[in-house]
């Protein structure tokens, strides 16, 4: 009760500050709309009959605010889009005055002139807009930089678009204790020389070392929502230079809808630089696939599970049913889900693809329509090791989970594949092969779309070498680097889960869909711009140790989109292998064969490993 009549008192207090100060704004527009008229002379009138005069047009001007609920704008807000407000209230309250002094007879009353009228709505409104101006600047303190302690870290904004004016908007107003803002460096040139929310633009991006020294710069922030990795890149290699922190502010999205905050400028991350630009996705077709439909994902609490899960729920489905058999994996994504207060029904099920009785027993209970299946053995040393949990898992896995689908009637059956299943020498890669063909087999009862997408690393995954790397460098131990000209295919999670979501509207049956990744990337490339991204010298403060290719690894991984080796779909980044399907009859051998294999526990690990590799070149 105490704090919600406190919050009334603070409320009416605010209001009749407010009344005065637009109380006296008035009065001076009206007094000075007289002085410009009769040349700073006294009124026909005399002042006392102009004065009686003002309270009505005091009243009308009052009542007009009011009624255009000018009242409500905070003044510490406002903005241009609160101008026609004002406008508003100030036009119509002329309107009063005009239509009055028309009807005004009486040669004894005060009959202003019409003049008077008009420059008292100009004054009056530049007046009511200026006193809440200036209270907005004095309050967040947009007066410039040199009245605030130099004891704040100083920070210059790369980029003064939309990003860079929201995010000096924002520091200046909650984050000035602190930093604060010196100005932007933007590469437009129609923006040199100008300001921003009352900061400078200092110069092109290209200064941005002259300019860190002459404003002794602690920090740069990269404020543009849609940038290309190039300039990140270059503004990294900058600031680098000059020995600078580097951050960035959130995405493009994040700015639509207005949650950008100081708090959630980041560091400049792996992905920033070596993910590539996004390309326009049919978003409409991957809602018109997913919505309504009931979805289960497996593997979905691994780096591409749960991102599947992620977006698919932002489809629309009617239930998702993840499957994973790691009980902590399924815990967290669970968990982050429910924070999310999804309206979809989620279904978390522990179980093994192994599993038969279990896995039927899931499909059977919630009669899955769309089937994405991410859960295998992906870490190629550790497959190497273990070849016959490698078969048992991504091979038999597969062929259990695509006959449970036809059993059941799944519309659609999505493989997450690889690209080590090209040309495969590691254990990981055959068997991914061999998945494909198992589901290629099934797809002829044509019952069941079955198809699989191929794609290279994913940054920042489970297990991937950015993760390690992150490790290394925060113990202070050297970065491990396999071979000097190691390179891989990278792509980041988002980008990959979303084709693959696309691909699975493009699928008519039995295609293996193959992802453009760009050009592939050296690792030891990838090491040096981890260490510099924290601060440090590659081979001076972090050392790069070389420690030789591992059992199963190429040094080029093949992810052929070329003309000779894959068909084009309707999306540029997305295309179909043109490898040929393996026969009925030999696909059936193979399945037999891996079943002995994983059955018997005869086999030596060098036995199995060469019996895949005899599968996969037949």
């Amino acid at each position: 009760m105490n704090a919600t009549l406190k919050s009334s008192s603070v409320f009416y207090g605010q209001l009749f500050g407010a009344f005065l100060v637009d109380s006296f704004v008035m009065a001076f527009a009206y007094l000075f709309a007289f002085l410009l008229r009769y040349d700073f002379g006294t009124p026909l009138v005399g002042w006392k009959q102009v004065a009686f005069v003002f309270i009505p047009v005091w009243a009308i001007q009052l009542t007009t605010l009011i009624l255009f609920r000018c009242y409500k704008v905070l003044w510490r807000y406002i903005s241009v889009h609160d101008s026609p407000r004002f406008l508003g209230a100030v036009a119509v309250s002329s309107a009063i005055f005009l239509v009055l002094r028309y009807f005004m007879t009486d040669p004894y009353s005060c009959r202003p002139p019409y003049s008077i009228t008009i420059f008292n709505a100009f004054l009056v409104t530049g007046g009511l807009l200026c006193v809440r101006l200036l209270w907005r600047l004095a309050v967040e303190g947009a007066f410039g930089a040199a009245f605030i302690p130099g004891k704040r870290r100083r920070v210059l904004l790369v980029g003064a678009g939309s990003a860079g004016n929201l995010m000096a908007r924002e520091l200046r107003s909650k984050n000035l204790k602190e930093m604060v803002v010196v100005g932007f460096l933007d590469d437009d040139p129609a923006k040199q020389h100008a300001r921003i929310q009352g900061y400078p633009v200092l110069g092109t991006i290209e200064q941005l070392p002259d300019v860190a020294v002459a404003m002794k710069v602690d920090e740069v922030i990269v404020s543009m929502a849609r940038v290309s990795r190039s300039v990140i890149r270059r503004i990294v290699m900058l600031c680098e230079a000059s020995h600078l922190p580097a951050r960035i502010v959130p995405g493009y999205f994040e700015l639509i809808n207005g949650s950008v905050t100081a708090s959630k400028i980041r560091n400049i991350d792996v992905s920033d630089l070596l993910g590539r630009e996004e390309k326009e996705v049919d978003s409409n077709a991957v809602i018109a696939l997913f919505q309504q439909k009931r979805v289960l994902i497996t593997g979905a609490g691994g780096s591409i599970g749960s991102e599947l899960v992620r977006q698919v729920l932002q489809t629309g489905p009617e239930q998702v049913i993840l499957v994973e058999n790691s009980e902590r994996a399924l815990y967290e994504i669970d968990r982050e889900l429910r924070k999310l207060g999804s309206s979809v029904p989620i279904i978390s099920a522990l179980g093994d693809v192994t599993d038969r009785a279990r896995m039927r027993e899931l499909f059977s209970q919630f009669r899955p329509q769309l089937i994405l299946h991410a859960a295998a053995y992906k870490h190629v040393p550790l497959a190497e090791q273990n070849p016959g949990e490698a078969i048992k898992n991504n091979v038999l896995g597969t062929r259990l989970l695509g006959e449970l689908a036809l059993e059941v009637g799944v519309e659609r059956f999505v493989l997450v594949s690889t690209d080590k299943a090209v040309n495969p020498v590691s254990v990981m890669g055959v068997t991914k092969r061999l998945a494909e063909m198992a589901l290629q087999d099934l797809n002829r009862q044509e019952k069941t779309c079955f198809s699989a997408v191929r794609f290279g690393n994913v940054l920042d995954s489970s297990g991937s070498v950015v993760p390690l790397f992150r490790e290394q460098i925060q113990r202070g131990e050297p970065v491990t680097v396999t071979h000097p000209e190691m390179r891989r295919y990278f792509m980041t999670i988002s980008e990959a889960v979303s084709l693959v979501l696309q691909a699975a509207t493009l699928a008519h049956g039995g295609e293996i869909f193959v992802l453009d990744m760009g050009e592939p990337i050296r690792i030891v490339d990838l090491a040096e711009e981890m260490i510099a991204l924290a601060g440090l010298r590659p081979y001076e403060d972090v050392p790069i140790q070389f420690v030789g290719i591992r059992p199963g690894e190429k040094l080029f991984e093949e992810l052929d989109v070329s003309e000779r080796s894959a068909y084009r779909t309707g999306h540029t980044r997305i295309f179909i292998s043109k490898l040929d399907e393996v026969s009925h009859e030999k696909t059936q051998n193979i399945l037999v064969a891996c079943e002995k294999v994983t059955s018997c526990g005869g086999e030596t690990a060098e036995g199995v490993r060469n019996q895949l590799r005899a599968w996969v070149r037949v």
